[in-house]
Formats: structure tokens, C-alpha cells, sequence
């Protein structure tokens, strides 16, 4: 970047954007030192421990919890980046083919709306919809929803990928009398592989950490880890709640570092 563009030199750049980074990560820098305190008081430090973390790890409601959270996150991954990854690929055919159709456009909104809509709007639409069905909320009616929510998410790093793809490729696959799936398999799904990876782990962490639309349409006995943290703070904030908080905070960048590295591998 040239210096005469750099935004940094404006008086009062840099003081902002310090303010905006510790309020933004202060509060979970505090969480993360206060799930190691001793006392059973969150915000009353007396020492160290690891303490709370051995008692969540304890914890049977905790562990039933997590176990749910990680079969629909699994569930609602493979199911979106699935869909998402076939609907790429057919705009990106259509793309390089030069075709347009009518409601491409349409298609297109479609695929990014659920990144917009607020998730409370979303949370009650399916919470009616699979009433108006008759369906009895459970695991299966959040693995429905978040299989909707998360398909944007895994779309984007898809299609982002397929644009940079050289269409070259293909057509030299076909040259050496590579059919459809051959050239799929051999050359487009190797080269997609990134995104696919990316869009995958960004529908996982999405699909693990979400609340709302889980506490609106999950049923008896398929609480997630977000809606039971939300239960153990209306009972107040304990040392156990920031514990938990902490180690889905650590997941959660485990995945979003892996996710960000395999969106930025080059072919």
C-alpha cells in the first residue's frame, strides 16, 4: 500500500481502533483469567485453579450437552457444505458456460438471505413451519434448521473458489476423453478442496455456537451446549459457566484459524 493511502496517517486512526479492539476482546480476556479463579464468586479473585474445568469435564449435563452440540454441528456440516458445494458448482458451470437464466439473480439472493435476515426472524420461521408440519421438535427439527442457516456460510468460500478455478482445465480433461465426473473427481473437487474445507469448518463453528434458532426450535432432551450455558446464567454467573465459555471460545478459534489457512491455500 502507498504511504499516501495510508489510512493510519489520519490523527486519531490508530487511539479508535485501540478503543474498538479492547472492547471488543477485554470482556472475553476477563472471562477466559476469571474461569481460573478459585472462588466460587465469579468476580472475586482469591487464586488459581483448574478446578472448574475438572468439574465441567465432571459434569453429566454438561457432557450430554456437548454431545448433542457436536452431533448437529457434524450433522449440519456435512448436509450444508454438501448442498452448498452442488449449487456452486452449478452456478459456476452456468458461468463459465455464458449462460443466464431467468431468477439467476434470484437464486443467487436466495443463497446469501439467511446471512441477512436477523436470526430471531428465522428462529420463528422454522419454530412455525415444522409446526405447521406436525413435526415434533428434537435433534432432527435443529438439524433441519441449522442445515438451512449454514449452507450460506459454506457457500461462499465454494463459490469463491470455483471463480478463481481456470475453466482451461476442464476442457483439457475433456480433450483427453475425461467425462463428467472423471473430470470432477480428478481435477475440480482436488483443486476446490480449500474452499469445500473452509466452508465446511465455517458451517461446524457456526452450527456449534448458535443459540437462538437452537432454543427456539429444539425440543425435550436435545439441549445444546449454548442453550445450557444460557440456563446456567439465568441461575447466576458461576466460575463452571466461564470454564465452559472458555473452552467453546477455544474451539471455536481452533476452527476459525483452520478455516481462514485452507481459504488462503493456493492450488
Amino acid at each position: 500500500m502507498q504511504a499516501s493511502n495510508n489510512l493510519w496517517r489520519f490523527r486519531g486512526v490508530t487511539p479508535t481502533a485501540m478503543l474498538a479492539f479492547v472492547y471488543l476482546y477485554l470482556p472475553i480476556v476477563v472471562l477466559v483469567v476469571l474461569s481460573f479463579n478459585a472462588n466460587r464468586i465469579a468476580t472475586l479473585w482469591t487464586g488459581f485453579s483448574f478446578d472448574w474445568y475438572l468439574k465441567v469435564m465432571d459434569n453429566d449435563n454438561i457432557l450430554r450437552a456437548t454431545k448433542n452440540s457436536l452431533i448437529i454441528a457434524c450433522g449440519a456440516t456435512v448436509l450444508a457444505t454438501s448442498f452448498a458445494t452442488m449449487a456452486a458448482l452449478a452456478m459456476a458451470a452456468l458461468a463459465m458456460a455464458g449462460k443466464r437464466f431467468r431468477g439467476q439473480a434470484f437464486i443467487n439472493a436466495m443463497l446469501g438471505l439467511p446471512l441477512l435476515v436477523p436470526e430471531i426472524v428465522t428462529a420463528v420461521a422454522s419454530l412455525l413451519f415444522f409446526l405447521a408440519l406436525g413435526l415434533d421438535l428434537g435433534l432432527m427439527t435443529v438439524l433441519i434448521a441449522h442445515t438451512v442457516f449454514c449452507i450460506p456460510f459454506a457457500y461462499l468460500p465454494i463459490r469463491a473458489r470455483l471463480e478463481g478455478l481456470d475453466p482451461r482445465l476442464a476442457e483439457a480433461a475433456a480433450d483427453l476423453y475425461a467425462g463428467p465426473f472423471a473430470t470432477f473427481r480428478r481435477v475440480t473437487l482436488p483443486l476446490i478442496l480449500p474452499g469445500v474445507l473452509s466452508g465446511a469448518m465455517l458451517a461446524f463453528i457456526v452450527s456449534l455456537d448458535d443459540f437462538v434458532i437452537t432454543f427456539f426450535v429444539a425440543g425435550a432432551g436435545a439441549t445444546t451446549l449454548p442453550v445450557y450455558i444460557f440456563g446456567l446464567i439465568r441461575m447466576g454467573i458461576t466460575p463452571e459457566v466461564n470454564a465452559v465459555s472458555a473452552l467453546m471460545l477455544l474451539v471455536s478459534i481452533a476452527f476459525v484459524a483452520l478455516s481462514y489457512w485452507m481459504g488462503q491455500r493456493k492450488s
